[in-house]
């Protein structure tokens, strides 16, 4: 488990290269809107929950997220655009 701001989440999301989010989603055989929903979205009708908690509060609020794989993919995205 960790925790993130909700801005600091979608800074992440934001910051990565065109594709990646496609890209995370094929590597984990889920949809691109699970993955979108990951980083704060809210489609769940073409994509599923995926164990993240926010809590309202400065900075967007607190996240808790229970699985950190996407995340750590992005950020290894990031790390390699770099």
């Amino acid at each position: 488990m960790r925790t993130i701001t909700f801005n600091e989440l979608r800074k992440i999301k934001d910051s990565l290269p065109e594709g990646s989010i496609h890209r995370i989603a094929e590597s984990l055989q889920v949809s691109d809107e699970t993955v979108r929903n990951y980083f704060g979205g809210a489609n769940y009708k073409f994509g599923q929950t995926v164990g993240i908690h926010i809590e309202k509060g400065p900075d967007g609020g607190v996240v808790e997220l229970d699985d950190t794989t996407i995340l750590d993919m992005a950020l290894s995205m990031l790390n390699e655009k770099s």
